[in-house]
């Protein structure tokens, strides 16, 4: 892995979404976003996200993704490793779930890092995957892999993170890797 370098901090504060609309470029082939204490406004909402090509907007591009998690209840009582394929997208467009059942309580959130390789490239789709652990309002602890790609030959320059429903708070940072 190369040098990470930050590019910028989005602080959330009860917001519906966190937009970064600059500074996904050429000047890097790998950006990380790397997200802290990642907290819903109500239990059990999935943290998501989306992006745009230049020149685009709505943030809506076709995205085929995959996704598995890894569970363990807090009392021992269950646990389990599974592929959630209904958090899959076969050329889908909606935003992509990369933390499912987030929890709300101050004991509660997610963290973890997304990768996105190669977004300004125009010849090729954009490949990303993801990792984020979680505490659950159902006090799951849960390890959240999601991959996939973005199907679009434009460069992708925009990001979009929020819940599934209402706002949450949190950090996201973003970084470009050389």
């Amino acid at each position: 892995m190369g040098i990470p370098t930050l590019i910028s901090t989005a602080t959330a504060s009860n917001a519906a979404n966190v937009d970064i609309t600059s500074g996904i470029d050429s000047t890097y082939d790998e950006y990380m976003f790397v997200f802290t204490d990642i907290n819903p406004s109500s239990d059990d909402y999935e943290f998501t996200f989306q992006v745009n090509a230049a020149n685009q907007s709505g943030f809506n591009e076709t995205m085929t993704t995959t996704l598995f998690s890894a569970d363990h209840l807090e009392d021992d009582s269950s646990a389990s490793l599974a592929y959630v394929t209904g958090n899959d997208q076969a050329q889908g467009t909606a935003y992509q779930t990369i933390a499912m059942n987030v929890g709300m309580g101050s004991d509660k959130s997610t963290a973890g890092i997304l990768h996105l390789f190669s977004p300004s490239n125009t010849t090729y789709v954009t490949h990303f995957y993801s990792r984020l652990n979680t505490l659950g309002g159902q006090n799951t602890a849960r390890d959240d892999f999601t991959a996939g790609y973005i199907n679009a030959t434009a460069a992708v320059d925009e990001i979009s993170f929020k819940m599934s429903s209402g706002n949450f708070d949190g950090v996201i940072q973003m970084y470009g890797i050389s």
